[in-house]
């Protein structure tokens, strides 16, 4: 329709860059940029490389580490009854799953390997009365503990650790891209100062 203003646009933005554009011929690119550009390939390949051999080397140190515990738990730590000697805490929510999931510390007396009776403190659920017995695991001195790692937990903290050493790799890497672009930034830019103090006196007019 005739005499219609147009709708203002926005200006247009940046153009975007070409692809390896560090590398391609222009004018304004500084050593240093090709520097940045080569040294972020690099770490980029050397993070791709050593980040797989670091999980692969150190999941398996940790796999025969945790295999050792597990079978050292093995030997060491046994099944047995335990008689409370007192009533155990009751849950404050009856019939909940949350009941079913919690324990709580109480006083027991076990029978260890050797035939001795003593006593020690296991987790068990709530609710239990005086003298009922339950099934809790003991170390060699009798002392309630945790049962031995099964080899479903050792493949897992195995795994744990081989993802955690090429995350460390992985963050080494940016690290030392990240360091070396802020000291090639204060190179440009004491570059500039340099330049600028070179070229300042040329522009301002002497008073």
């Amino acid at each position: 329709m005739a005499g219609t203003v147009p709708a203002p646009q926005p200006p247009p933005g940046p153009p975007p860059r070409p692809l390896f554009w560090p590398w391609r011929p222009n004018p304004l690119r500084r050593r240093t940029d090709t520097a940045r550009a080569w040294l972020g390939l690099g770490v980029l390949l050397a993070v791709l490389a050593v980040a797989p051999l670091a999980g692969a080397l150190v999941g398996d140190a940790a796999h025969r580490h945790y295999q050792d515990v597990a079978r050292h738990q093995q030997q060491t730590r046994h099944l047995t009854d335990a008689t409370l000697l007192h009533d155990a805490p009751r849950h404050p929510e009856p019939g909940s799953d949350e009941e079913k999931k919690t324990r709580y510390p109480v006083e027991v007396r076990v029978v260890t390997r050797e035939g001795r009776t003593r006593t020690t403190r296991a987790e068990v659920p709530p609710g239990l009365t005086a003298d009922s017995v339950v099934g809790v695991w003991i170390d060699s001195d009798g002392e309630a503990t945790d049962a031995p790692l099964t080899g479903k937990e050792v493949s897992s903290r195995a795994a744990g650790w081989a993802l955690l050493s090429a995350i460390g790799v992985a963050l080494a890497g940016a690290a030392v891209h990240a360091v070396t672009g802020f000291v090639l930034h204060r190179r440009n830019l004491a570059r500039w100062a340099a330049a600028w103090a070179e070229t300042a006196p040329r522009w301002t007019t002497p008073t």
